[in-house]
């Protein structure tokens, strides 16, 4: 099993690539923002308290991401591995993932961060925000403090791995094929 956190701040192509992998592997995707969307699109309590943070750019508490991920792992018991996109998030919560995997009987492999600078970001995700119909892809402003969000508390998280050997950086700027087949190579080597 090989369990990879896929990194990068929003609008890196995480997602795209998440799913090359998926199709690939046979990996299971922990979409943190999928598992949110999902729980906005049933309205239940968690759904509009997260909504509401999520429509300001303002993260979600780690433990609702955590438990959230948790159940998905004790969900898919045979999985070929997992693909962690958009978490961990926080320095604090790569140490709970950490603990949960051990927990689990698992570890994980590798992170591999995908490299995109600010502007090109932005102008992805204005273009996401047309065709999506996502509200936090629409505001520039808000897609900046996304962005300003992920360098002051997510960009430590690579640090975290980096300790401890598992941080590999990819450049998100290219062809698809290009950084897939460059992210294929590299967990290849798990």
């Amino acid at each position: 099993m090989r369990n990879i956190v896929l990194f990068g701040p929003p609008g890196a192509g995480k997602g795209t690539q998440s799913q090359k992998l998926i199709d690939k592997y046979g990996f299971v995707h922990l979409s943190t923002g999928d598992l949110l969307r999902a729980e906005i699109a049933a309205g239940t309590k968690l759904g509009l308290e997260a909504k509401e943070l999520m429509d300001k750019g303002i993260l979600v508490p780690d433990e609702v991401v955590i438990g959230m991920i948790n159940n998905k792992i004790k969900a898919n018991p045979d999985a070929k591995g997992f693909i962690f996109d958009g978490f961990p998030r926080t320095v604090a919560q790569a140490a709970a993932l950490d603990k949960m995997i051990a927990d689990n009987q698992m570890k994980i492999n590798g992170m591999i961060a995908l490299v995109v600078d600010e502007e090109e970001l932005t102008k992805r995700l204005l273009i996401r925000g047309q065709t999506s119909g996502r509200v936090d892809d629409q505001n520039e402003a808000l897609i900046r403090n996304r962005v300003q969000e992920y360098n002051n508390k997510t960009a430590p998280v690579a640090d975290f791995y980096n300790q401890q050997s598992k941080y590999h950086a990819i450049n998100g700027i290219g062809e698809i094929e290009d950084i897939f087949s460059q992210i294929s190579n590299l967990i290849d080597t798990f």
